[in-house]
């Protein structure tokens, strides 16, 4: 189980990772995380999704959701 990370979304705002979990319907895994702003909002995503790569108007290719080394 991966816990309590800090990850950068490709956007700028960075998150908590809190931990995996399964949908429990498709038993797809999924990926809690908690936005380390404004209300501090939690989200779910499919983890696949969560560390997948995009594509952004330049046509570079980065991470999602990037790990913030340790500061």
């Amino acid at each position: 189980m991966i816990m309590a990370k800090i990850y950068r979304h490709y956007k700028g705002n960075r998150y908590e990772l809190l931990g995996e979990c399964l949908h429990s319907e498709t038993l797809e895994e999924m990926i809690i995380y908690r936005a380390l702003y404004g209300e501090g909002k939690v989200w779910v995503r499919p983890k696949k999704m969560f560390f997948e790569s995009v594509t952004l108007a330049d046509g570079s290719v980065v991470p999602r959701f990037a790990e913030v080394a340790e500061e």
